[in-house]
């Protein structure tokens, strides 16, 4: 991915957003990357990838192709509609 593509998608958070996020704030805990415009709080399927971010902010490197990444996502929006439980934050 590259630093301006999205990472949440649903508050339309980037991956440069949230990375200069957790350089700069350091939070203590993955949740907090919340704090950063909202991320993670929507649909859920970005959690994965900021707690990717919160435990390596300086070395993160999203090796995943945006087209794969929106196709992923549609995949898990299907999932939820059926029912199955949202992400959360360990």
């Amino acid at each position: 991915m590259q630093p301006d593509d999205q990472i949440c998608c649903c508050y339309r958070v980037s991956l440069r957003k949230l990375v200069n996020y957790a350089r700069r704030e350091r939070p203590a805990r993955a949740s907090r990357m919340s704090e950063c415009l909202g991320a993670g709080t929507g649909c859920g399927w970005c959690i994965p990838f900021l707690e990717r971010i919160w435990s390596d902010p300086d070395g993160i490197a999203l090796d995943v192709d945006p087209e794969a990444y929106a196709a992923q996502r549609s995949a898990y929006h299907g999932r939820l509609q059926d029912g199955e439980a949202k992400r959360g934050f360990e």
